[in-house]
């Protein structure tokens, strides 16, 4: 990695950490709101209780203050306390990233496999029936909106059906007789989500590579090729797909980022115990520490992608390197 990319990687860092303490605050109303407020429950009649309140959570301070008192405790890497939920950020994160990781890394493999097949046989038949019906298809998944397919396939397959969970992570209390077992029961909670976050990064993937491919069929290399006698399988194989995959690779860590936004809306329709379930319901209750270290651990981990895959692409393109 030279430096330049660095210093980039460090100020887009920097810019995400502001973003990240400023756009919590711009929402109406504060954490402490439930305990100023006389219809509930959690009300606290007492204002000195309520002063300390805020003052134990920096909220009385001025907002320059609040961001320099941020930056520093994320430096040390200290994401606060839950006001909500009275538990250390990095503990409720440390227990939900592991099932966003699952649902987004395992459909962006599923995804990337069924995207790079389908739209590199699409723009090899270019013009043919398979390739508008491709086409179509890839459109129709990466506009349908990932709510909607998710409760769809809720309703067919989880309510009408029957064949899988509802919702959630695993079965509520079970205990399993062994490790095989609890692989299963977390394999039928997750193929709906699963299924739900395919379909919306596939046709991305599908379109991409296929125009790449049809790019690549023009270029003077593949007439070189087909001169040469290759058969077609070697020229759709080892020339046409292998530099059609450049710019698919070089997205990568851009489709982590549609990845973890989708994973949002599909981890509160299945009620999944992930991050996206996290930052929505933390969001309801306006708990600023729980959503600056949300979004921070996302942010670095759609950052840290996207870092690796110009590093990736860097070294499959020697057109990057020298640039």
């Amino acid at each position: 990695m030279d430096v330049r990319r660095a210093l980039s990687y460090l100020v887009t860092l920097w810019v995400v950490l502001t973003l990240n303490f400023l756009l919590p605050r711009l929402l109406p109303g504060d954490p402490l709101d439930a305990l100023f407020d006389r219809d509930r429950a959690g009300y606290v009649a007492d204002e000195a209780v309520r002063s300390r309140l805020a003052a134990y959570y920096g909220l009385d301070r001025p907002l320059a203050h609040q961001y320099a008192d941020y930056l520093l405790a994320a430096l040390r890497g200290d994401l606060g306390w839950s006001i909500w939920l009275n538990r250390p950020v990095a503990e409720l994160i440390a227990g939900r990233l592991p099932w966003t990781l699952l649902l987004t890394l395992t459909s962006l493999a599923l995804a990337s496999l069924i995207g790079v097949w389908l739209g590199g046989e699409a723009g090899w038949r270019r013009g043919s029936r398979a390739d508008r019906w491709a086409v179509t298809a890839g459109i129709i998944a990466s506009n349908a909106p990932v709510y909607l397919v998710g409760v769809g396939l809720l309703i067919v397959f989880g309510a009408r059906l029957g064949w899988l969970p509802l919702g959630g992570g695993r079965t509520a209390f079970a205990v399993y007789p062994h490790a095989l077992a609890a692989a299963g029961d977390v394999g039928r909670h997750l193929l709906l989500p699963l299924a739900t976050l395919t379909l919306h990064l596939v046709g991305a993937k599908l379109l991409l590579v296929r125009n790449s491919m049809v790019s690549v069929l023009g270029e003077d290399f593949m007439l070189v090729a087909r001169a040469k006698g290759l058969t077609e399988g070697r020229l759709k194989r080892d020339h046409a797909l292998r530099n059609a995959l450049l710019p698919f690779v070089a997205q990568l860590g851009a489709q982590m980022g549609m990845a973890v936004t989708g994973a949002i809306f599909i981890e509160t329709v299945f009620a999944y115990p992930g991050m996206g379930r996290l930052i929505f319901d933390a969001v309801g209750v306006r708990d600023y520490p729980l959503l600056q270290g949300a979004f921070l651990v996302v942010a670095f981990v759609v950052l840290t992608a996207n870092l690796l895959a110009d590093e990736v692409n860097a070294r499959l393109d020697p057109r990057v390197r020298s640039a």
